[in-house]
């Protein structure tokens, strides 16, 4: 009988150590979660027009990142939704007009989203790198967009609501 409290015991150490490496891991990467609000005077656009407004409202619970993103330009208003997980496994979502097609990882401190969809016949791809200020107030996102004849760059600033 004291072999098994001895195993038992063993056994019980084995798991807090592994419950405790899993929740450090976990705790190693920034919390996006929060409401955000684009900061147009350190975005950047390129050649193309800034939109009046972009609100994220970001939940992120363990590896599952969710996010309702309202933009409001000369069109009015739109309203999307994107789920990702952060373990690099491929998702759909449905956007105006269609799908989007991606994954989600982390570099570092960093999160990449890759993407991709099908906007009036061409593939756009797309690959942002998120990152969170040291004081968790600054949500910067560093864009790629690709289409078939080229590419460009946008840099956009959030601030915590």
């Amino acid at each position: 009988m004291p072999r098994l409290f001895r195993w038992l015991a063993v056994l019980s150490a084995l798991l807090a150590a592994l419950l405790l490496v899993s929740r450090s891991v976990q705790a190693q990467y920034p919390d996006f979660s929060g409401d955000w609000k684009l900061n147009p005077a350190r975005s950047n656009f390129g050649s193309f027009p800034a939109p009046a407004g972009i609100n994220r409202k970001i939940t992120q619970d363990g590896v599952k990142l969710s996010m309702t993103i309202v933009q409001t330009g000369p069109q009015g208003e739109t309203t999307s939704q994107f789920t990702y997980t952060t373990d690099g496994k491929p998702v759909t979502n449905k956007v105006q007009g269609g799908e989007s097609k991606g994954s989600a990882q982390w570099i570092g401190d960093k999160l990449m989203i890759e993407s991709s969809r099908e906007v009036q016949g061409a593939v756009l791809t797309q690959k942002d790198i998120w990152t969170l200020s040291p004081d968790k107030r600054t949500l910067t996102i560093d864009s790629r967009v690709t289409v078939p004849n080229g590419g460009f760059d946008v840099k956009q600033v959030f601030e915590k609501q």
